[in-house]
């Protein structure tokens, strides 16, 4: 006569061999996700700020005497509850990002960044200092 096996224990065996490829998958797509919405705001962020550089500093004026550089500050612009208006994903969790400007040769850069530590540490400093830019041509 043959006995049964023990089989008790079995599904807690099994769960603790996927539970950790489980959890970090969930994981790096909850980072990713985050990391896509957080570019997803900066570039509305940088447009918005190029679009307020357009309307308020680009004059005919300014544009005639082809001189943008009096035109690089824009939270002159774009104050701060403007800002969290266009992008408030990046408010919420006690974010503060940047927008700056630089003047060239023949465009305006509007550049808004922000950083923020992903929950995996596999990324690295990679995915860290997003930024996102928009350039007007003058």
């Amino acid at each position: 006569m043959m006995r049964k096996l023990d089989q008790r224990g079995v599904a807690a065996l099994e769960f603790c061999l996927v539970a950790v490829p489980l959890f970090m998958l969930m994981f790096a797509i909850f980072d990713l996700g985050r990391y896509a919405i957080t570019m997803q705001s900066l570039r509305s962020l940088a447009n918005a700020g190029a679009r307020a550089t357009m309307i308020k500093c680009y004059t005919p004026a300014v544009i005639a005497a082809n001189s943008p550089s009096g035109c690089t500050d824009i939270n002159t612009y774009l104050p701060d509850a403007q800002k969290q208006d266009v992008a408030p994903y990046l408010y919420v969790a006690g974010l503060t990002p940047t927008l700056g400007a630089a003047s060239g040769a023949s465009a305006l850069t509007v550049t808004a960044s922000v950083s923020f530590t992903m929950i995996m540490p596999i990324w690295g400093a990679t995915f860290t200092n997003p930024s996102a830019s928009t350039q007007i041509p003058f």
